[in-house]
């Protein structure tokens, strides 16, 4: 990685990412779905792009992911001058989860810019990350969790409202974004049935700093999603996501066509599954069959390459934006 990619990162603040992007948007971390290939696209093309260190069955093919996005960002830059946005990695802070402390050492070896903490908001990881300069944001679908996040340090909270895909809450986001605001000064990232620019544009509105979307990015040709599952979510509408705790014991939301296909019934949606992380990725063995996505799969009708997908949601941005300039002066 080159001196001076590696040091604008370590130095970089939130409002300074924000200020390097092309539009508002990290793309969410995936599990099984989000890796080297469309994290690059994504920092290329001027968002974030992130991905869960889980994606690697092993801490030694995380840190070959990590200096891969490094080393292919790093050419980018060199070679067309143009400064590519910051990358992420997701951990899992649970404590069945062997592979923390392993993979956390690797992200402050290699000062990766920004770590997306789930499942539990530690004060001495968030230290360890602000040591060399790096952000940390953290995963909350309540008040409660984001009031122990923000006392642990972190730079920003992602509110993951009802509907989102993956380990979603169930909290409408006008009030959870309004009510995380009252006490939390910081940055704030939106996530939930965010598809289009006109989405990103609402949750600006709403007052988030940055919207966080997941299932629209299963849905490029990067994504390391099988041809099948990008299929069903163009077939898919609102009301074939399932909310449910019976994969892998902790509340997700899945595409129903999924779960039915491999044997869960609506009778089994009530029965939350043991929750370990432990087990060698016993989890993927799961959701490699049992697919998740975001009620936002409404108005998903395509795959595109990733340089594509983002051209077309800056249009839909700054259309959206246009129309409240309009509805403003409308009501002067």
């Amino acid at each position: 990685m080159s001196p001076e990619l590696r040091l604008s990162f370590s130095l970089m603040q939130a409002d300074e990412l924000i200020d390097q992007l092309v539009l508002p948007i990290l793309a969410a971390p995936m599990f099984l779905i989000s890796g080297p290939k469309l994290v690059i696209e994504c920092c290329k093309n001027g968002i974030v792009g992130t991905f869960p260190a889980l994606n690697q069955p092993s801490s030694e093919g995380f840190e070959q992911w990590v200096m891969e996005i490094q080393n292919e960002l790093a050419r980018h830059h060199r070679d067309t001058g143009l400064k590519p946005a910051p990358f992420g990695v997701n951990l899992i802070v649970h404590q069945s989860n062997p592979r923390l402390s392993a993979d956390l050492e690797i992200c402050i070896k290699h000062r990766v810019p920004l770590i997306i903490t789930s499942l539990g908001a530690v004060s001495t990881l968030v230290d360890s990350v602000h040591g060399y300069g790096g952000l940390v944001f953290h995963d909350v679908i309540k008040r409660r969790h984001a009031e122990k996040a923000a006392a642990a340090g972190v730079d920003g909270l992602i509110l993951v409202a009802a509907g989102a895909g993956g380990h979603a809450g169930c909290i409408n986001p006008m009030p959870l974004v309004a009510e995380i605001k009252r006490f939390f000064d910081q940055t704030i990232l939106l996530s939930g049935c965010i598809s289009s620019g006109r989405d990103i544009a609402t949750a600006i509105q709403m007052g988030a700093d940055l919207a966080y979307i997941g299932t629209r990015f299963i849905n490029t040709s990067e994504s390391r999603a099988a041809p099948e599952y990008q299929q069903m979510i163009i077939d898919a509408g609102a009301s074939d996501i399932v909310y449910t705790a019976a994969v892998s014991g902790i509340s997700a939301n899945f595409l129903r066509p999924s779960l039915e296909a491999i044997g869960i019934t609506p009778e089994q949606w009530n029965t939350p599954a043991r929750v370990d992380f432990g087990k060698e990725m016993d989890e993927a063995k799961a959701w490699k069959t049992i697919w998740s996505a975001g009620q936002g799969v409404s108005t998903i009708d395509d795959v595109l390459p990733v340089a594509d997908l983002i051209s077309r949601l800056k249009l839909e941005f700054k259309a959206a934006l246009e129309t409240q300039i309009d509805v403003l002066n409308r009501y002067r």
